[in-house]
């Protein structure tokens, strides 16, 4: 599964997945990490999953890298480590000032902006990995046909709860940020709520996330 281990800087180990993004690897990575965390083992203070890569950070004063190489590589995948796994719907509002990137969009993709939404509503979503800001959920795998770069020049300010599309993902931004990915709507609800310490994440990797399209009247109600 793991294609190669590195160290990365003085105290993290660096776990290669391969290149490509799909399930498949982004479970064999979630497997490592949920196996990683239920086991507890001294002096690893922290992991962090991402689409193919999994980074484990430890304590030099607890453990070494060569310890935790030996670990990885060792590792037993138990089957009984629960991976929970959830389906979560989270609703949308693509009117007014929601909508920011819709001409553009129109333009470079060839297609009316109620169509893109149509395909965009009719998909469920893969939740691959979290970061960049706090909790924002990377999900994958849009339609071919809603696939467009990033802005040329990101915007400095995007709005908290804003939609967003590059490539053959969409996400979620948890707090205003600078961002360049392309703005279809916004959610009115907490995707990070960080007074929840143990469990801040309302979307975690290995999730399944449908949007649910939503009028202003609804957003404003639920905000």
């Amino acid at each position: 599964m793991i294609k190669n281990i590195l160290n990365l800087g003085d105290s993290s180990v660096y776990c290669d997945f391969g290149v490509e993004v799909n399930r498949e690897i982004n479970n064999n990575v979630i497997k490592y990490f949920k196996n990683l965390k239920e086991k507890k083992f001294d002096g690893i203070t922290n992991i962090t999953p991402s689409y193919n890569k999994l980074i484990v950070s430890f304590d030099l004063e607890v453990t070494t890298y060569s310890k935790v190489k030996k670990i990885i590589e060792n590792l037993e995948l138990e089957e009984k480590v629960e991976i929970e796994k959830k389906l979560i719907e989270i609703p949308i509002c693509c009117e007014n000032n929601f909508k920011i990137d819709y001409d553009r969009l129109e333009k470079i993709l060839n297609i009316k902006f109620e169509k893109l939404l149509e395909i965009f509503f009719n998909d469920e979503y893969f939740c691959y990995m979290t970061g960049f800001i706090a909790g924002m959920p990377f999900l994958g795998d849009t339609n071919k046909k809603l696939r467009a770069k990033r802005l040329d020049t990101p915007r400095v300010k995007v709005p908290k709860g804003s939609v967003g599309l590059t490539e053959q993902f969409c996400n979620i931004y948890t707090y205003e940020s600078p961002g360049g990915w392309n703005i279809i709507g916004n959610t009115p609800i907490k995707i990070f709520n960080k007074a929840e310490e143990n469990n801040p994440l309302l979307i975690n990797p290995g999730d399944k996330v449908k949007f649910k399209r939503i009028t202003q009247d609804e957003y404003d109600k639920i905000k």
